[in-house]
């Protein structure tokens, strides 16, 4: 009987076997397949056995879904066999669990703020559409698709994203959609030097490669390292640097990404404490024979012995042989155990009779009673179950089964009721919780940025992105903030949670902070840190951080707290993984679960279900317990490669995977129902829930006044601790100190920390510093406070306070290798030793007055200490013969103390009190001591010292640090006994000093006014203890007290970012900054004035030459305007001058060393002139130029008698210099590595020295030459003569540019100009025959041969966006001098008064119309409101008014020069009027009007007698000029290219020239037109009568604009208006005829009349009697005044106002109602009404057909309706914008394309001016009708980049077009741009001038428009 059951035993199990690893089973035919358990395990039953109403399975699996025969009366039968109570029907909750105790009832009624399920449900409306299915048939989330925003994409699957997510290398859409159809791949932009670019194209610090930190997040930084940082004790590193747990290398797991720790194992790996599995994989020998398949062969679970019984659920039997069976097949006479245990005398089975029945007596059963193969069966209600005796029933506590209810469950006898925590609410299923509030949010990290989703729906967006390594996060909802923390920054940051206000929180003494929680009820952050093996808190902006937990602990990973309890819980996964427990103050620690756990990552608590949860990454389970660690158990343990961090909401948990790269969900209490919340993520870290029942509401145990606290207050139960931040120690129960009394001080190169000794703990603190590289020498200064330090990174010695406030840069300059620091606290004194320099130093603390002590016999110096008591200094030496000297604090008395048995002696300390002197040796390692002296040397400690490195005293204690064991230890200071570990696992430790406030005092002579020393007082051994010294460079005076005033001899060297000095004076080369206090961008030449002491210097970024004196102090700027790149720069100090080249102008200046009387003297066949020195006393000067034809050159200081000397065999003559003693010319050539030499006159030339790398700078002093070497960084010396003897002077100079010797003992020489200045009225210049008097540049000597005139006679006066200039036309050199006109920004349009002398401009960038005298002076705003765009300007100088146009509002306008007055002229049929030009003599005005119908017209002064002159053949008219001599006007086409002119009628109209590129402005001089040009960047001129003798005035000048001629023949002439303003109160305009008065549109407190000569009392106040008797008499008068005074002349004004009418101030009132008298006018208005309708509708169609007529002759069929636009001169560049933009439907006008001829090979669009009112309108139907011209793309931008413009357009329109549009736009844009490189051949086609371009044809019906 036992066989056959056993076989089915043997092959239920191994059909579980078989299929643990599969998610389903499959039994045999005649079996029943069991629910998978949460362990995968399989279980198999007789099918017999289903639906038999007895718990076979264990999970009630076989029972589920059964049709049971019959129900009770009182029971209703569900649809699934379940009985329920028939009171429940139709009550609105699912009892049967498949709802048909709910279908067919009437309809429930839901309430008005209910959602009607279309199941009957009632739900909350806040719940529809929420992503959740409430409803339970999923109708409440019917939705409709939302709508995604301009700025996001949407995917296929309709849900929206980031819009610059799309195609950027992530799938990001669910579907992949955001991933296909995009362009090639762009290659990835490389990192600059300072970055390491990972294997995926990322770009970290390079600091951070091979750091053993995986900061590129798949492991490329440390890959390929041939030295990783080796891992701790008990760990192994794998090939990629990653550190794992040691027991886990050969243990069958890959845990290395590279599968490192699993190859070349041996079978003999495992412990003593694991079990070797049949693979060789080791596990935990607990792990044996514990019923789990942990090896996955299920080796571990062979020949295991029964020791127990497996456990049977509650209403099941265990069978001898360990079967389970339902408890109803006890005794029912069939052998179901297989063994008939169940049945028999054992289980005192009653003898079946055979006459048992249901209908006699209920068959003996308490509730049901069923027949089943002939014997009476009993069952139970639903809510009870069936006892042992198989009739009597018991209640079924439901509450016990895990999972039934949601949060809480109360039982009942045969029922129970679910309810839910405050913050939730039942669900319609009446078990399940819902959290009320706004939809959750899963916040995830995820490394390079920071991202939420939506964990029901696919919504899914970007909180925080370009992030270097985010990996532990929490969120803060009351405040709405979300921390992060950064392992490659190594920082905790925070910002809001819209991704504003990003701010760091913690930024130092973090290694690894893996783990983060907020205490959102207290305000506290806390965080773990796997580097530093601690637990810290700290208030939400990281004040008062503490040290909360750091014994015992390895690698504390995740971390959540329960404020609510007052408890943190955390997992450490070192070598003995744990979750341990710890009141919020850290106090009451206690482990939760140290059993079978690898890798606990991710920890979370759910705090509605008082659980918490963990997941495994080894063991690749996610875990559940109780928060004390009760009821352990696993939810999911399969299918997790390699869970990270999980969170939990409501019945769900969230987890990420690192391996799947994805975010995953499932039920919290079964482990099914898992998902993919979003997978193809960067790699996901941290997960949190963000909801507001994710951080329930507690009591803040600290209340709002902190608990008391001065600091920290933390939880402690129910109760609060008050803390104090790390290392300060506690005065109170309440209170903290508020400083620290003494700490051990060390340096760990990226950080400096302290250990406070004021408490226990012996926590290390970081010492907030910003920028600190490579920190290695330490000290203190107890009496400010002060930590110093040295930085061999940076080469900078550093202090701040020791708190890290006032950190400031002591010592910046100068420094190679400081690698020993040490303070002289007696006289406020810092020495140092520089390894790299091999010197001793000391300054002041603060830097000042710097020396060098001690530069001969050092090499390779290391640490210092000082002794003040005795005026001596210490230091080590670790060179080829390591030694320990000391000398006097002065230098003096040197003497080497220790010189055997030293190898590396690097720390020194000294014991005061015993007067020994202590060191650290690390190639010895030893610890030795011995006197002062050096006698009674002694090792100390001579074993277990690797490496000592820093060495410092206190106490009876001594302290180091030592590099290979990463530890700080201390011992006895006199036995060397009694050792102890302060801190391990410490990387790069370097110096160690304990700062405490005992230093001894000492008293000392420098204390009383500085010992009389001028400068620096130092401690000496000698009898006066103290001696006097000089800063570096400077001597003492035979007093032995003062130093002399500076340098006398010296080297001056330019190094681009400073200048420097290397004094001569002294026996060794130490250079010194010269302090000036500004910031320098590439200062390249360099001048000395030894009479002034001044030096002067030209930076190249800057465009300006300066001058400072030597000292630092009176910086000016000498030159600020025209200068490009000024490479070249003499001093002649004699002649008080400045001489400077200019590679960038190809010009040679000189001015006065104040920089004023600036001449241009050479500037004819110049290219890229460089060095210039000057030769005062034979009048020449001599530079080189390192052009396309290399050569050296010399002329007379003066410009005059120019030769070439040597112009073969040059390739790069760089340094340039003057040997007067033996008449020689000595330069450097970087191209043929030589220095040579040759006579003045360029004979004897030879080489002094080869190779020279590359040599720039050259300068000579006595006998000795000096240049600057860029490839050597460094300054070198050679004998003058000869060129031997070569020495280095100083090296480690990166920048190095132009060098000067000077010696200002020499005699200066004598000045050929002699004391008068020669007679000059300006410059005085030497020459070879004696001097000459010379003008500023532009204007012309007088015939005296002596003076000058102030200013040019006839000049060109142009602008130039952020300059105004002029090019005199008295000189031939066409040079262009600044007018020093300050705050200018974008000038467009210019005019000049000479009466006033005045320059008057509009700058459309602050919208104002200024003026200013020429020399800069006066500057006001005559018009500061009320303009746009202001693009013509005019003024009238006989009647003083100033005319202009405003292309914004469209109107001319008119004001005295003042501003005053100001007046509209013209408002109406203006479209973008431009240019404008006044002819004061004949009263008129012109103007052009580029805008619809392009036009010039003219009209009186007065905007009267209007009159369209040109209206044809116009495309842009621009620039507008007046040639008064021959009465014609000139005007420039942009867009046809041309300059033509007419007379003042508009007859007689000519071209003069066809081919211009793009002139914007021009004006008329004798017999020239000149020009400034946008696209030639140029100012041109051609003869007016021929259009010939073409010349280029100007080039090169960036942002031209208005141009216009000052001449004394260019305003003449007068008019009525020119005496007494025409007898005007304000306004006089001139006209053809006569003249005529006007008033402001806005009154002044003057009265006005129009009546010239008549000046109106003020008004007053006149009452209605007053009126009406006045008027009748006058009206008439006032009648004929009004309409003929546009008529009248002076004469005819003054005789028809009468004396009365005068007196009265009734005459010609402007801008004044007359009333007509009573009967008046009203006959005949009928009749002018009707006769004024006719003439308007005459009028609109003679306009309609004139439109017609002009629009025809501009037709091109290829065209569509595109408007190209010129430049934009609205940006701030000095960079005209090229550009084509589309305009509004009423914008469309004159557009047409042109194309090169046969001999062409490109395309060209045209442009058109876009005077800033296109740009700045925000016009979004431009953009618009440009989307809807796609087809016309093909030359819409081609010259916009061509001409080196920044697209403002395409970028203007981000608006309007998507990523795609603007792509091709810019692509098209692109493919035209190689074409542009020749100018057009001289064809034209039709009648119109010859440019080379071909018209496209323009809209010719109004249908096409």
């Amino acid at each position: 009987m036992r066989r056959p059951w056993v076989a089915l035993l043997l092959g239920a199990l191994l059909c579980a076997h078989g299929l643990a690893s599969s998610p389903e089973c499959a039994c045999g035919r005649s079996h029943f397949t069991c629910a998978v358990s949460a362990l995968g395990e399989c279980t198999c039953i007789p099918a017999q056995w289903q639906c038999d109403g007895d718990n076979d399975c264990g999970d009630h699996s076989d029972e589920d879904g059964c049709m049971l025969p019959t129900c009770s009366p009182l029971d209703f039968h569900c649809d699934n066999g379940k009985c329920i109570r028939r009171s429940w029907v139709c009550d609105g909750d699912n009892d049967c669990e498949d709802d048909s105790d709910e279908q067919d009832c009437p309809p429930r009624e839901c309430e008005e703020d209910e959602f009607p399920c279309q199941n009957g449900y009632c739900i909350r409306s806040l719940w529809h559409c929420d992503g959740d299915n409430d409803c339970g048939d999923n109708s409440d989330e019917q939705c409709d698709m939302r709508k995604c925003s301009d700025k996001e994409f949407r995917c296929s699957d309709g849900s929206c994203i980031a819009e610059h997510w799309y195609c950027d290398g992530d799938t990001d859409c669910k579907d992949g959609s955001d991933e296909e159809s995009c362009p090639s791949a762009v290659p990835v932009p490389p990192c600059n030097l300072e970055e390491f670019q990972c294997a995926y194209g990322r770009c970290i610090l390079d600091i951070y490669h091979c750091d053993g930190d995986d900061d590129c997040g798949d492991w490329s930084d440390e890959s390929d390292c041939s030295s990783h940082q080796p891992c701790r004790s008990g760990e192994f590193m794998c090939d990629s640097g990653l550190c794992i747990n040691a027991g886990w290398r050969c243990d069958g797991d890959t845990d290395c990404d590279d599968q490192s720790d699993e190859r070349n194992c041996t079978t003999s790996m495992c412990t003593a404490e694991q079990f070797r599995c049949r693979s060789g994989r080791c596990v935990r020998l607990s792990w044996r024979c514990d019923g789990e398949d942990d090896c996955a062969d299920n080796s571990d679970e062979e020949n295991c012995e029964n020791t127990g019984s497996p456990q049977c659920a509650s209403d099941q039997f265990l069978c001898w042989n360990g079967r389970c069976i339902g408890q109803r097949k006890l005794c029912n006479g069939v052998n179901d155990c297989g063994d008939n245990s169940d049945e028999g005398p054992q289980q005192n089975c009653r003898p079946r009779t055979g006459e048992e029945n249901c209908n006699v007596n209920n068959g003996g059963c308490a509730q049901k009673c069923q027949m089943v193969r002939g014997a009476v069966q009993c069952t139970c209600h639903t809510g009870y179950r069936l006892t042992e005796d198989g009739h009597t029933c018991q209640d079924v506590n439901e509450c016990a089964e895990e999972g039934y209810c949601s949060q809480g469950c109360t039982n009942s006898e045969g029922a129970f009721q679910c309810w839910c925590e405050t913050g939730y609410e039942l669900r319609p299923d009446r078990r399940s919780c819902k959290a009320l509030g706004p939809e959750p949010v899963l916040l995830f990290a995820n490394r390079i940025d920071i991202r939420q989703v939506l964990p029901h729906r696919s919504e899914y967006t970007l909180l925080l992105n370009n992030l270097e390594n985010a990996i532990a996060l929490d969120f803060h909802h009351r405040r709405e903030l979300v921390f992060w923390s950064d392992v490659t920054l190594d920082r905790i940051l925070r910002a809001n949670l819209n991704g504003s206000n990003v701010e760091e929180v913690v930024s130092t003494g973090l290694e690894s902070p893996g783990g983060l929680a907020v205490d959102w009820v207290h305000d506290k952050l806390y965080w773990t840190d796997s580097g530093t093996s601690r637990i810290e808190v700290a208030n939400l902006d990281g004040a008062h951080r503490k040290v909360l937990l750091w014994q015992n602990l390895e690698k504390p990973r995740a971390i959540a707290l329960h404020p609510m309890e007052g408890t943190i819980y955390w997992t450490d996964w070192g070598n003995t993984p744990r979750i341990e427990a710890s009141s919020m103050d850290g106090s009451g620690r206690r482990i939760i679960a140290d059993t079978h756990l690898f890798w606990p990552n991710g920890l979370t608590i759910d705090y509605a279900g008082r659980r918490m949860y963990w997941v495994d990454a080894k063991h690749h389970v996610i875990e559940r317990a109780n928060l004390d660690g009760s009821h352990r158990k696993a939810v999911i343990s399969q299918g997790l490669p390699h869970p990270f961090a999980i969170t939990v909401f409501e019945d769900s948990l969230y987890w990420t995977d690192w391996h799947t790269k994805s975010i995953n969900s499932a039920n919290k209490f079964t482990g099914k129902n898992q998902e993919i919340i979003r997978n193809k993520l960067h790699f996901p870290m941290d997960i949190h829930t963000l909801h507001p029942q994710r951080q329930p509401a507690g009591k803040n145990r600290c209340g709002d006044n902190n608990g008391g606290c001065t600091h920290l207050c933390l939880p402690s139960g129910q109760n609060y601790t008050c803390a104090c931040p790390t290392g300060f120690r506690k005065i109170s129960s309440h209170a903290c100190a508020q400083s620290l009394d003494k700490f051990l001080l060390f340096a760990r190169r990226m950080d400096i920390r302290r250990i406070s000794f004021d408490t226990e703990d012996l926590s290390d603190d970081v010492i907030p510093l910003a920028d600190v590289r490579s920190a290695v020498a330490l000290d203190w200064d107890s009496r400010d406070d002060h930590v110093y330090w040295t930085d061999v990174s940076t080469d900078t010695i550093s202090r701040a306070k020791w708190d890290g406030t006032g950190q400031e840069v002591v010592v910046d300059t100068s420094l190679e290798s400081p690698a020993g620091l040490a303070i002289d606290w007696v006289t406020n004194k810092l020495y140092w030793t520089d390894a790299g320099t091999d010197r001793i130093e000391v300054a002041n603390t603060d830097g000042s007055m710097r020396t060098v002590l001690i530069w001969e016999n050092l090499d390779r110096p290391r640490d210092i200490v000082v002794e003040p008591m005795g005026g001596y200094m210490y230091w080590t030496d670790w060179g080829a013969s390591p030694k320990i000297e000391r000398a006097g604090m002065d230098a003096s008395g040197r003497q080497v103390i220790i010189s055997s048995n030293l190898t590396w002696p690097n720390g020194l300390a000294i014991d005061y009190g015993s007067q020994r002197l202590y060191w650290a040796d690390a190639g010895m390692k030893t610890i030795e001591f011995a006197g002062l002296d050096g006698s009674k040397r002694k090792v100390l400690i001579g074993s277990q010292l690797p490496h000592p490195f820093g060495l410092t005293l206190y106490g009876e204690r001594i302290y180091w640090t030592d590099w290979q064991t990463k530890s700080i230890q201390s011992a006895d200071r006199l036995t060397g006994l009694d050792r102890e570990t302060l801190q391990e696992n410490l990387e790069n430790l370097m110096d160690i000093h304990v700062f405490h406030r005992r230093r001894p005092p000492v008293s000392t002579p420098c204390a009383m006014e500085n010992g009389g020393c001028s400068h620096l007082c130092l401690r000496s051994p000698n009898l006066s203890g103290f001696s006097c010294t000089c800063p570096t460079g400077i001597n003492l005076l035979s007093d032995g007290k003062t130093c002399s005033p500076g340098m006398n001899s010296f080297l001056i060297f330019a190094r681009r970012i400073d200048i420097r000095m290397v004094s001569l004076d002294i026996p060794y080369f130490a250079d010194v900054v010269v302090p000036i206090n500004i910031t320098m961008k590439n200062t390249i030449a360099i001048g000395v004035d030894p009479q002034e002491g001044k030096v002067y210097w030209s930076d190249s970024t800057l465009h300006r030459i300066s001058c400072a004196s030597l000292d630092g102090s009176q910086h000016e700027d000498i030159i600020t305007t025209g200068l490009q790149t000024t490479d070249g720069l003499a001093v002649d100090a004699i002649g008080r001058k400045v001489y400077w080249t200019d590679t960038g102008t190809n010009r040679i200046e000189v001015g006065n060393l104040d920089g004023s009387m600036r001449k241009v003297l050479v500037w004819q066949n110049l290219d890229s002139p460089r060095a210039i020195v000057l030769y005062h006393e034979m009048g020449f000067m001599y530079w080189t130029d390192w052009g396309e034809n290399a050569k050296l050159e010399r002329s007379g200081m003066d410009g005059s008698d120019r030769t070439v000397l040597i112009n073969n065999n040059l390739g790069w003559p760089n340094g340039l210099t003057v040997d007067k003693a033996n008449s020689q010319l000595l330069w450097a050539d970087a191209h043929t590595e030589r220095i040579e030499a040759a006579d003045l006159n360029g004979a004897n030339r030879h080489t002094l020295v080869s190779p020279v790398q590359h040599p720039y700078g050259l300068t000579l002093l006595d006998s000795y030459i000096y240049w600057t070497d860029w490839q050597t960084r460094s300054i070198h010396r050679a004998d003058k003569g000869t060129g031997s003897n070569v020495i280095l002077v100083r090296s480690n100079l990166p920048g190095l540019m132009d060098i000067q010797a000077v010696d200002r003992t020499q005699p200066l020489g004598f000045n050929k100009c002699g004391s008068r200045n020669g007679g000059c009225s300006h410059l005085c210049l030497p020459r070879p025959s004696g001097f000459s008097c010379a003008c500023p540049t532009g204007i012309q000597l007088k015939g005296d041969g002596k003076t000058c005139d102030p200013s040019p006679e006839t000049y060109l006066l142009f602008s130039s966006r952020g300059s105004i200039r002029r090019i005199s036309l008295d000189t031939s050199d066409n040079t262009d001098v600044h007018v020093p006109v300050p705050e200018l920004n974008n000038v467009i349009s210019l005019d000049y008064d000479s009466v006033d002398g005045k320059v008057y401009y509009t700058d459309v960038f602050l919208d104002v119309i200024r003026r200013a005298d020429l020399n800069g002076s006066n500057m006001e705003t005559v018009i500061g409101r009320g303009l746009k765009t202001t693009d013509g300007l005019a003024v009238d100088w006989v009647a003083r008014n100033l005319y202009w146009t405003d292309t914004g509002r469209n109107t001319i306008e008119a004001s005295r020069l003042d501003g005053s007055c100001r007046k509209v002229l013209i408002n109406h049929s203006l479209d973008e009027p431009r240019a404008i030009a006044v002819f004061p003599r004949k009263g008129y005005l012109f103007w052009t009007d580029w805008g619809h119908i392009a036009k010039i017209e003219r009209a009186n002064l007065d905007g009267s007698e209007r009159k369209v002159l040109i209206n044809t053949d116009l495309g842009w008219p621009n620039g507008l000029t007046l040639d008064y001599d021959t009465r014609r006007i000139y005007w420039v086409d942009a867009h046809l290219d041309r300059i033509e002119s007419a007379d003042l009628n508009g007859k007689l109209r000519q071209v003069l020239v066809s081919h211009v590129s793009h002139p914007f402005a021009l004006t008329q001089q004798d017999r020239w037109i000149y020009w400034t040009d946008w696209q030639t960047k140029s100012i041109q001129r051609v003869d007016k009568y021929s259009g010939r003798n073409k010349e280029t005035v100007l080039a090169n000048v960036e942002g031209l604009m208005d141009i216009i001629v000052v001449s004394p023949q260019r305003q003449t002439g007068t008019n009525a208006c020119g005496v007494n303003n025409g007898g005007c109160t304000h306004l006089c305009f001139a006209r053809a005829s006569d003249f005529v008065c006007a008033c402001p549109d806005e009154p002044d407190s003057r009265p006005c009349s129009l009546v010239p000569g008549l000046v109106p009392p003020a008004p007053r106040a006149t009452s209605m009697s007053e009126k009406s008797r006045v008027l009748p008499s006058i009206l008439p008068t006032t009648l004929h005044s009004s309409t003929t005074r546009t008529r009248t002349s002076l004469e005819e004004l003054e005789g028809r106002c009468s004396e009365r009418d005068s007196r009265l101030g009734l005459c010609a009132r402007s801008n004044e109602a007359v009333p007509a008298a009573p009967g008046e006018g009203l006959h005949i208005s009928y009749a002018i009404g009707g006769l004024l309708s006719i003439l308007l509708i005459l009028v609109v169609i003679a306009a309609l057909m004139l439109y017609r007529h002009k629009k025809a002759k501009f037709t091109d069929p290829g065209m569509g309706n595109l408007t190209y636009s010129n430049p934009s001169y609205r940006t701030s560049t000095q960079e005209v914008k090229i550009e084509a933009i589309p305009k509004p439907a009423m914008y469309n006008q004159l557009c047409y394309k042109k194309e090169g001829g046969p001999d062409h090979n490109y395309t060209k669009e045209k442009i058109k001016i876009v005077e800033g009112i296109c740009l700045l309108s925000g016009d979004d139907a431009e953009w618009d009708n440009l989307k809807q011209l796609r087809s016309s793309r093909g030359g819409l931008l081609r010259d916009h980049v061509c001409m080196k413009t920044d697209t403002v357009s395409i970028q203007a329109s981000s608006g309007s077009l998507d990523d795609t549009e603007t792509e091709q736009l810019l692509q098209e844009e692109q493919s035209e741009c190689s074409s542009v490189h020749t100018t057009a051949t001289p064809e034209r086609r039709g009648s119109l001038p010859d440019t080379g371009w071909k018209h496209e044809r323009k809209l010719s019906s109004e249908s096409q428009v």
